[in-house]
């Protein structure tokens, strides 16, 4: 018997600090998880399915991200309904923000245009307790102002080798980040942040295991001193072979916005 499908877009929100990631794996607490055992909860003994549009880290958030949701047989009735009693029902760190109903044509993975991905951090002082799990404390000072020279570096198209775990031969290096830049940090805002943070604001269509987290590393080590402008631009080069060595804690890691338009 043919089952008619049905398909839906969702935007999350989560808070990654007590998740190992994204991806279901045995025996330890996802975010893909919880959202499958909520909607199983809901559901009942209507078949659905879930496909992410990318993967997280453990402990990596997200203020924007997506899913797709394939219902088979009967379709959502009441959008507004379903938000209520899905955001009933999942863990407080993890928020339903919208829903809108797709064609089967609709591919989350190949049809999302750009992420914006948000690293947070502050430098030079131990923070309150609380920061720890969005934003990331640098206690020795740091040179921002060549940080944020060292940031716009990575724009353009670029071997980005240097800026994956474990690079193999055969993956597909040469990327296009469109945009690259550390800001004074008004977008993530608590009376127990430190006076004075940054958030490094990168834009691309996609990106490798730990890349943001590599090029935080680097820009960490350009700040201390260890590295330079120059170093930054030959790593980025075609024939570069360096291998980055520090990667960033996960903590400060946010997934800004997935775009479809």
């Amino acid at each position: 018997m043919f089952d008619k499908r049905y398909y839906y877009l969702i935007k999350i929100q989560y808070l990654g600090y007590r998740f190992h990631g994204w991806q279901k794996q045995p025996d330890v607490k996802t975010v893909h998880l919880m959202i499958d055992r909520t909607l199983k909860f809901i559901f009942q003994d209507t078949r659905f399915k879930t496909l992410g549009a990318g993967r997280t880290d453990a402990m990596v958030s997200a203020n924007e991200a997506a899913l797709e949701l394939f219902i088979y047989n009967e379709p959502l009735q009441d959008f507004d309904a379903f938000l209520d009693v899905f955001n009933l029902n999942l863990p407080q760190d993890i928020r339903a923000l919208s829903i809108e109903e797709v064609d089967k044509e609709f591919n989350i993975i190949q049809d999302s245009k750009l992420k914006e991905y948000h690293y947070v951090f502050s430098e030079g002082q131990k923070n309150h307790p609380f920061c720890a799990p969005i934003l990331t404390t640098i206690l020795e000072p740091l040179n921002v102002d060549l940080m944020k020279q060292g940031a716009k570096l990575f724009e353009g198209h670029h071997n980005f080798k240097t800026y994956c775990y474990r690079a193999t031969d055969k993956g597909q290096y040469i990327r296009t980040i469109e945009s690259s830049e550390i800001v004074d940090n008004d977008i993530y805002t608590a009376n127990f942040f430190p006076e004075k943070s940054y958030v490094f604001k990168v834009v691309g269509k996609g990106f490798m295991r730990n890349q943001i987290r590599l090029m935080v590393g680097c820009l960490i080590k350009l700040g201390r001193g260890e590295v330079t402008l120059d170093y930054i631009e030959d790593t980025l080069k075609r024939e570069s072979t360096e291998v980055m060595d520090y990667i960033a804690p996960a903590s400060g890691l946010i997934l800004h916005s997935v775009n479809f338009d």
